[in-house]
């Protein structure tokens, strides 16, 4: 970045200054004010001016942020696609080597999933990919129901028809994303939904907490099939069209059964 007054800098304005001596005497009120604007376009395109305290240039992390949310991605992906095998240990170097970066952003990723319950840290060795049962999806799946069947079945009675219907596309998405058949897709797209739908309760730890919960119930059970059916995938989708209407209509019944069975069948 270039300091100091800009004089010709973008404006076709020769810098008079090292000249001033042989600048007619009816010209220089021209001259200044040229040297002002000069110096005023300067300042707009963010260069520094003699009036300005120069700003040290922020450092850029953007780059290794971004590599380390890819790698995040990759890796649920791996997961939910059963290429990360339960019980199985997986270190650092050798998932960089995989992905074809430095063990450090795969590091960062593995320790959010460690927080998320995905893997666990295994000193000096690297991350064990965790060994869920049914036992602990059923769990999960009590817990969610013990937690948003309530407010959905407020939100049924509070909030007016028309947002739902905006909430249509989010469904609707659901069932393109199961459509693909890829668990992943679908897992990502389905959180999205049941996300806006808590949004509308007002509170925040409340869609946090149910989000957690909801990630921790899509990752794979050991033993079992690592995806379930396209079928099985677009039955599921299906259901978030079949909630929204129910909560437009304000059938209380009807939504609580719906989401009691979405959970049940989660997976």
């Amino acid at each position: 970045m270039r300091q100091g007054t800009q004089g010709s800098a973008g404006t076709g304005i020769p810098d008079p200054r090292p000249r001033s001596s042989r600048v007619p005497p009816q010209s220089r009120a021209e001259v200044a004010r040229a040297r002002d604007l000069a110096d005023g376009a300067g300042a707009v395109r963010g260069e520094h001016t003699h009036s300005e305290t120069p700003v040290p240039r922020p450092r850029v992390v953007v780059q290794r942020s971004s590599v380390r949310g890819q790698i995040l991605d990759a890796l649920r992906t791996a997961l939910l696609g059963g290429e990360l095998t339960p019980g199985e240990v997986y270190s650092a170097p050798a998932l960089g080597d995989r992905f074809g970066v430095s063990a450090t952003p795969v590091r960062e990723a593995m320790q959010q999933l460690a927080t998320e319950g995905a893997v666990e840290v295994v000193p000096n060795r690297g991350f064990r990919v965790v060994e869920r049962g049914a036992r602990e999806l059923a769990e999960l799946a009590e817990i969610r129901a013990l937690i948003e069947v309530p407010v959905m079945l407020r939100l049924a009675r509070t909030v007016p028809a028309a947002r739902w219907t905006d909430l249509r596309p989010l469904a609707e998405g659901t069932v393109r994303a199961a459509s693909t058949g890829c668990r992943a897709t679908y897992a990502e797209s389905d959180r999205a939904f049941h996300r806006a739908v808590l949004t509308l309760a007002g509170n925040e730890q409340l869609v946090q907490i149910a989000e957690d919960l909801h990630r921790r119930a899509q990752w794979p059970l050991v033993g079992a099939p690592v995806t379930r059916g396209r079928a099985d995938l677009v039955a599921d989708a299906a259901e978030h069209l079949a909630l929204l209407d129910a909560l437009a209509a304000g059938e209380w019944d009807v939504v609580r059964s719906l989401v009691q069975e979405h959970f049940a069948g989660a997976a």
